[in-house]
């Protein structure tokens, strides 16, 4: 019988900026690491199939930013929660950790965070796997259009943002655009929908749906960041994705020409039906890591 390789997953929390941040690893730090962002409305809950996957071979740390999960949620009062917030948090988590050379596994929220810190701190990054992570006016469908051009003191945008926390629209973005739902766990929008629903969820969500104009002002600079820094690039795409669209995976090939595409037939949520295609590409993308 093959040896079966499993890995130890530990359940932390790192105090960052004065609040608790709950986060996954597994894996030795000499090995190559991988920061794992998490997307909207979800948690690193979503990557718990690929920490098992890699854990025993690679170093993978996935966090929950503030207001998802199980980190803490300070009252929107006392925490601004904007996209450069949840970068100045994940940014003071690296810190914390001692991360300060690893690749970036940038899915949905992951990538504005993502791209922020990697601005910030270019010399951490050794390498950049995205994943239904947009970065490019062209990756926006028309639902997200709509969605991104709300604001605050546009009329409607707050009920329009919230129309979209339901449990049914939270299982839609689990299972829309998938070949076979029935590989799609129901653990995951269950799980969202839980942290959704509870006291004052639905306004940090609120809060940071209006702050996403903030992340196309910034599509210019993320291109320009790809371009000098050609970082090593595998780009991983659902693209049945109803809110980005298979154009935005092909974009980032103007700047990253090196980058390794591959087009799912899944949807936004790649890893919950394509796992065991994802999981080799990034082993092998992290095989050529430096340890």
């Amino acid at each position: 019988m093959a040896e079966l390789r499993m890995p130890q997953v530990h359940h932390r929390f790192a105090e960052v900026n004065g609040l608790r941040i709950f986060y996954r690893e597994a894996g030795e730090p000499t090995a190559p690491t991988l920061l794992l962002l998490h997307g909207f409305p979800a948690s690193s809950h979503q990557y718990a199939r690929l920490i098992d996957a890699l854990g025993a071979d690679y170093h993978l740390v996935a966090p929950d930013y503030p207001g998802f999960g199980h980190s803490d949620c300070p009252d929107p009062a006392e925490f601004d929660y904007r996209f450069d917030s949840l970068a100045d948090v994940i940014e003071g988590f690296c810190k914390a950790l001692g991360l300060d050379r690893f690749a970036l596994y940038a899915f949905d929220f992951g990538a504005p965070v993502g791209l922020r810190l990697a601005v910030r701190h270019p010399e951490w990054i050794t390498g950049l796997v995205v994943q239904n992570g947009n970065a490019y006016l062209e990756g926006l469908s028309p639902a997200a259009q709509a969605m991104t051009a709300n604001r605050p003191g546009v009329p409607g945008a707050e009920r329009a943002v919230r129309q979209i926390l339901t449990a049914e629209v939270t299982r839609d973005q689990y299972e829309g655009g998938t070949g076979d739902p029935s590989l799609v766990s129901p653990d995951g929008w269950t799980m969202d929908q839980h942290f959704l629903d509870l006291p004052g969820r639905k306004e940090i969500q609120v809060e940071l749906a209006l702050d996403y104009h903030s992340n196309l002002a910034r599509y210019p600079e993320w291109q320009q960041w790809l371009r000098t820094h050609r970082p090593p690039a595998l780009i991983l795409w659902g693209v049945g994705d109803p809110f980005f669209v298979e154009a935005g995976a092909r974009a980032y090939l103007r700047d990253l020409p090196d980058a390794e595409l591959h087009l799912l037939d899944t949807g936004h949520f790649a890893l919950e039906e394509k796992l065991p295609e994802i999981a080799p590409l990034v082993a092998a993308f992290l095989d050529r890591q430096p340890r």
